[in-house]
């Protein structure tokens, strides 16, 4: 009969390897260290007691086989049913085997230490509390935000200088100097460069050995407006996948970006980075706390990641502005209780000191206090942009009235969507930290599809402006650590059957939801179709590195017309998504505005969306079903071949202990 022992030291030792493995490579969930932690005591406890009775049994048996004359060293092993493999799989001990105990011991011992080492190294050993950065936010044609941090109070004060990279321009200018810094701020500012030059690359330094380079945005209506490139993407966690030669506060996730964009000609090199939440894990592995200082150290942590410098100056991820959306992470997981409830305030503190002080103006219309908004709107080249903040003001999801953005966000938005662009604007795009789809299928409720009536007034508004407006609206959300497209086809197109099945490029509004920049991602498949309101584009669930590149250029391409047999020849404003998977391109999408409106060739005011790259597998429902299918005959003689084994393997057993009796 298996002693209760037996059962608890295997079933221990299963829980450490499984949990110890899942939570350093797979996901990094807070319920996995009490379990590991809690295995351990209980393998080591179990074992030390099973493995002294273990000795004692083995040294008895050998002596009654001594007298007996029937002790045979060789063959004892073979009849015990001990075996190195048993050992070393099942964590259980043998007297026969005692170095590969030993071993499967420390096997246990060393993974929950490595659990505990990406649990707490970081936080140990890097307080940085004494961190100093600077870093770009926003820019315009004629200014740039630059945050920096410098605790050290013998640095003070400190002298802001900048200049244009030019060979022909060496004069450095003096924009102000920063006399005092406290904890108030955790001894941040943001200082705001002016008069500068558009589309001009610039210089900055610090006298506290801080600097930097940034390009300033075109002016409005001039060729060098009608191209914008930039990337976004969401969800950063310091060395997950976990590696324990890895600097544990590396991020290879923004290496991968850094490499990959150094990799561009310099035509594509993006304008800034739109992160749309998710730069701190206050929850991930583990919440030490809820209080300002706890919050404050998360972003000084991944400020201290030796990733940002990583590659030539003017290539670096830190040379790259960087323009921040909120979401839960940064607060609680799946927070939906408005910003007045604790952990809120704490959290907004250093998320207003470190990214809304660098990021860009609010809306003209904010309907609200300024002091109490945290959306922002610009407009750089062909786009303008609006950044909703999904976190601060929702309230609980799929309840009558429910709101994700609130009154005065909801208001500010519509009124944006509704409003002519200027002359050379083609493009409105508007960022989520959540996905706007409800094809997503876990966690639905945290996203917008917890909100379909707001989310209805919203499409409804945003159908109504490319109708009317002669503009295009694309929607950039993150969160879900993967990848998906949807469309949101427009009622009165009534669009075919056809036209609305899963895997279809086609009309309507488009949202492209990406992430996680650095962090794991789901194993299982989570977005799916269900109606024709939401069709799936494409779906990539894969990758702990993802991200998404957007150009928008002006373009001479063939386009249907209505009143001629073959396509006809139009300048256009074209968006391509290319889609970024572990440092490599992977699929490509195109999206255009023509912009000759030539009312005899009767030229669609948005032509359909096409897939120009494909590089990633078919993931769909139906795809995974017939793969199961296709794989029964193969399935059932594995299962076959294993159950006969077993049965012949428990039969010699069976054969042995009755030889024994």
């Amino acid at each position: 009969m298996v002693s209760v022992r037996r059962i608890a030291v295997a079933t221990s030792s299963a829980t450490i390897r499984l949990t110890s493995l899942t939570f350093l490579r797979w996901i990094p969930g807070h319920h996995f260290v009490p379990l590991v932690v809690t295995s351990l005591v209980v393998y080591l406890s179990s074992i030390s007691s099973l493995l002294k009775d273990t000795t004692q049994s083995h040294q008895s048996q050998a002596a009654k086989a001594r007298s007996s004359n029937r002790y045979k060293p060789v063959s004892s092993r073979g009849k015990s049913g001990d075996s190195v493999l048993k050992t070393l799989l099942t964590g259980l001990p043998s007297a026969k085997w005692p170095l590969w105990t030993r071993i499967t011991i420390l096997i246990n011992v060393v993974l929950a230490l490595l659990t505990l080492d990406f649990l707490t190294r970081g936080i140990l050993f890097y307080p940085t509390t004494d961190v100093a950065f600077s870093r770009v936010g926003y820019v315009s044609p004629t200014s740039a935000n630059l945050v920096f941090r410098e605790p050290d109070p013998a640095h003070l004060p400190v002298t802001v200088m900048f200049q244009e990279t030019s060979p022909l321009s060496q004069d450095w200018y003096e924009e102000g100097i920063v006399y005092k810094l406290d904890n108030s701020t955790d001894f941040t500012t943001t200082v705001t460069l002016t008069d500068l030059k558009p589309a001009t690359r610039y210089r900055y330094s610090l006298s506290n050995n801080q600097s930097g380079t940034f390009v300033t945005a075109p002016e409005p209506e001039t060729p060098q407006a009608s191209r914008l490139s930039f990337v976004t993407s969401s969800c950063l966690k310091p060395n997950f996948p976990y590696n324990i030669l890895s600097h544990p506060l590396r991020i290879p996730g923004l290496e991968q970006m850094t490499d990959a964009l150094a990799k561009l000609p310099k035509l594509l090199r993006p304008a800034f980075m739109l992160f749309l939440g998710d730069f701190i894990y206050i929850d991930v592995p583990w919440r030490f706390g809820s209080t300002m200082s706890h919050y404050r150290s998360e972003y000084r942590r991944i400020y201290s990641s030796p990733s940002w410098t990583h590659g030539s100056e003017g290539n670096r991820a830190i040379d790259l502005p960087w323009l921040h959306t909120l979401d839960d992470h940064e607060i609680e997981n799946d927070w939906s209780q408005g910003n007045k409830t604790s952990p809120y305030p704490a959290a907004a503190d250093p998320f207003i000191h470190y990214h809304v002080r660098g990021n860009p103006p609010i809306p003209a219309e904010p309907f609200a206090h300024p002091d109490n908004v945290t959306y922002f709107a610009f407009t750089h080249g062909p786009a303008s942009f609006f950044m909703l903040d999904t976190r601060t003001y929702r309230t609980e999801p799929s309840q009558k009235n429910s709101t994700i953005l609130g009154r005065a966000q909801l208001q500010s938005l519509l009124e944006y969507i509704s409003t002519p662009e200027p002359a050379g604007t083609h493009w409105k795009i508007i960022s989520s930290s959540v996905p706007f789809t409800k094809n997503w299928h876990v966690g639905t409720t945290d996203t917008w599809g917890g909100f379909l009536d707001e989310r209805r007034v919203v499409f409804e508004a945003m159908w109504r402006a490319e109708r009317e407006l002669g503009i295009r609206i694309v929607m950039l959300s993150g969160d879900r650590h993967e990848f998906g497209a949807t469309r949101f086809p427009d009622p009165e197109l009534n669009l075919g059957r056809g036209q609305l099945l899963p895997n279809t490029a086609g009309l309507g509004l488009h949202e492209f939801s990406v992430g996680p920049l650095s962090m794991f991602y789901l194993p299982i498949r989570t977005y799916y179709q269900t109606d024709p309101e939401d069709v799936m584009v494409k779906y990539a669930p894969n990758g702990n590195s993802k991200f998404g590149l957007i150009d928008i250029a002006d373009e001479v391409e063939e386009v249907s017309s209505a009143a001629a047999a073959a396509p006809v020849r139009a300048r256009s404003s074209v968006l391509t998504y290319s889609l970024y998977v572990d440092g490599e391109v992977v699929w490509k999408y195109r999206l255009s505005v023509p912009l000759d409106r030539d009312e005899s060739v009767h030229i669609p005011s948005l032509p359909p969306g096409r897939v120009l790259e494909d590089e990633i597998p078919d993931l769909s429902w139906s795809v995974v079903l017939g793969t199961v299918v296709g794989r029964v005959p193969e399935l059932t003689k594995s299962i076959a071949g294993t159950v006969n084994n077993l049965y012949f393997q428990l039969a010699d057993r069976l054969e042995k202990v009755e030889r024994l009796a």
